[in-house]
């Protein structure tokens, strides 16, 4: 446990955090912070499924109660939270990749929009529960191509089915707050957070960026790339953990309505930086591996920018970390976990503690 805890920190230390998705690559860092400020977790999850895994190199389920399962099992879901009977609850579980949404478009809108009304209708029905941040993504707005970044009262939308399926869990979020309203007990308080595209070590996913550059090094192996001009609001996966915990700390105090509505968690960065700009710092940090490019990619937004002044201004949260040094500390993990496999867990707590140092 740290010895010094943050304000929003100390408002979650003892409480019962029930985390899905906890199996994944932002739920491991999120459940090892969580459990470094004296936070009860427990997890609902499939079992990783990469080769290696966040959650197996940092041992993240040792000190919490760990279950297995399918949030798309409403019957299990809702028998894992009676047991642990949670204060709070952050969802995080989902299928996340967009080319795989064109691969397998039912099962992403089942897990991404049914599985999250399974979640809150779980969270309505144990009276326990008082506060719900369901995650989505800053693929949730309609996307018209321009150059000004989104603010979250923007129009939803979504062409590929990954973001249809985000923006369908946004309406399904909007509706039980509206039907179960928690000023009159009826349903736990709801925050949403939709932040950008994430990095940071421990990712190995499919078809994500960081991850292929990592197994082309790794492998001596070219890299491909589909859109290299793309730029997207990249940002630490601590930037959305360090927002996730700030909500949920929110909705516990006596002023849940000042965190329950939807929150866009971007960088701050004035800079958009590309697909190419990204893997060029990634190459000055570690290696530079060979480069293909993609003929006929699926279609994929080609600019997006998150307005968080909204965030910043409310909820007192910024990244503290510039696009340079997050992806230099993208690349010192994976460069000293493969130099020491062992050393994972020690890595990752370090960062979380050098996340911490520099909030204001």
């Amino acid at each position: 446990m740290f010895e010094h805890l943050l304000p929003f920190e100390k408002q979650l230390n003892g409480k019962r955090i029930f985390v899905t998705g906890h199996s994944g690559f932002t739920g491991s860092w999120v459940s090892l912070w969580l459990k470094a400020i004296g936070a009860i977790v427990a997890g609902f999850s499939l079992k990783p499924d990469t080769q290696p895994a966040m959650f197996d190199v940092v041992a993240a389920g040792e000190g919490m109660e760990s279950e297995f399962g399918d949030i798309c099992d409403f019957e299990q879901l809702l028998a894992a939270v009676e047991r642990f009977k949670p204060d709070l609850i952050l969802h995080l579980a989902a299928q996340p990749l967009v080319r795989k949404s064109y691969q397998e478009p039912l099962s992403t809108f089942l897990i991404n929009a049914q599985g999250t009304a399974h979640v809150l209708e779980a969270a309505r029905r144990v009276k326990t529960v008082k506060g719900v941040v369901c995650v989505t993504t800053d693929k949730v707005y309609k996307n018209n191509e321009w150059s000004w970044p989104y603010r979250e009262n923007d129009p939803l939308g979504g062409k590929d089915p990954y973001s249809a399926s985000k923006a369908a869990a946004e309406m399904i979020i909007q509706s039980y707050a509206a039907s179960y309203p928690y000023q009159d007990g009826l349903g736990p308080a709801i925050a949403t957070a939709r932040g950008g595209n994430i990095i940071g070590g421990g990712d190995w996913s499919e078809d994500r960026l960081i991850p292929d550059f990592v197994k082309s090094v790794v492998e001596g192996k070219s890299l491909t790339l589909r859109y290299p001009d793309a730029t997207r609001p990249w940002q630490h996966v601590l930037a959305l953990v360090h927002g996730y915990l700030v909500l949920l700390a929110g909705l516990c105090s006596e002023q849940p309505s000042s965190y329950a509505k939807a929150w866009n968690l971007g960088p701050h960065d004035a800079k958009q930086y590309s697909v190419r700009s990204v893997l060029e710092l990634m190459s000055d940090f570690w290696q530079r591996p060979a480069l293909d490019y993609m003929n006929n990619p699926l279609p994929e937004a080609q600019a997006l920018a998150l307005d968080s002044s909204m965030a910043r201004n409310q909820l007192n949260w910024s990244p503290v970390w510039d696009t340079a040094r997050v992806v230099r500390e993208t690349a010192a993990w994976y460069r000293d976990y493969y130099a020491n496999p062992e050393s994972a867990r020690t890595i990752t707590m370090a960062q979380i503690g050098a996340w911490r140092g520099d909030i204001q």
